[in-house]
């Protein structure tokens, strides 16, 4: 039997992008806010999904100053109606939802400490919002990537996964965990349409404090990479746009570290 398929020919840019709705948690600041401005500049339209409401209007202004398109709608991962909240509203506005980028957890503001040390308050509450709250999310927003038969989920796991980087015990099993989903999360939404894929960024300095690295430790940081030179989130953001794109049509379940070389797996 012969099978017919239909050639598309790779696009020299993010074209497929525009008019698609993306949400994105944690955008209000970080990585995050890079990613909405990245995708509002390619023609989507940037849904910041943050906690912090004035975080999230900020970010939603400068996009709109810079002719993009955006809202923000204040969203607490870590509760599932908080989410069907916010996807609600993203659906009766733009009767769609083509791209989520589980980005949301909790990682500057944790203090380095052996594990036998993690209080289990703490252990809870990073594993809630690190791990359920892309389950709840992606959960969320199947319906309306189901009726389209498309869609694109990517979740933001850490290459300090392949690490084993000792003293954040909480943080690496969460990431851990969110790569494993994402094979699992492929596996079962491939015959709907969805792409499942997980990016592992290394040490990303952004505007966040965090208070737990010296000087000295972002060295010795850099020092392990093959490109020396500290990473920012704008060296995630093609990889981000490629896999939320068409060119990515064919690509799912995978795990993409980009790291500057500091690991190799």
């Amino acid at each position: 039997m012969t099978v017919q398929t239909q050639i598309v020919p790779p696009q020299a840019d993010f074209a497929s992008l525009s008019g698609r709705v993306v949400i994105i948690t944690g955008a209000g600041q970080g990585i995050g806010k890079v990613f909405a401005k990245a995708f509002a500049r390619c023609g989507a339209v940037a849904v910041i999904a943050e906690r912090n409401a004035a975080s999230g209007e900020s970010v939603a202004k400068e996009i709109a100053a810079d002719k993009g398109q955006a809202i923000a709608v204040t969203t607490d991962v870590s509760r599932e109606d908080s989410i069907a909240t916010m996807v609600a509203a993203v659906e009766e506005r733009y009767g769609r939802i083509d791209i989520l980028i589980n980005n949301a957890g909790i990682f500057s503001t944790l203090d380095m400490r052996p594990f036998d040390q993690i209080p289990l308050a703490e252990w809870e509450q990073v594993l809630r919002v690190n791990v359920t709250g892309p389950f709840l999310c992606s959960r969320a927003v199947l319906p309306a990537m189901r009726r389209a038969k498309w869609g694109r989920i990517i979740n933001m796991a850490s290459g300090a996964v392949t690490m084993g980087r000792p003293n954040y015990l909480h943080y690496i099993a969460s990431k851990g965990a969110l790569a494993g989903m994402t094979g699992s999360m492929a596996r079962e939404l491939g015959p709907d349409g969805i792409t499942v894929n997980a990016v592992l960024p290394g040490a990303t300095f952004t505007e966040i404090e965090r208070k737990t690295v010296s000087p000295e430790q972002k060295v010795r940081i850099v020092a392990q990479q093959c490109i020396p030179r500290p990473e920012t989130p704008d060296d995630l953001v093609g990889t981000a746009l490629f896999l939320a794109s068409d060119n990515a049509a064919f690509l799912t379940g995978q795990c993409i570290t980009v790291d500057g070389g500091a690991t190799h797996r």
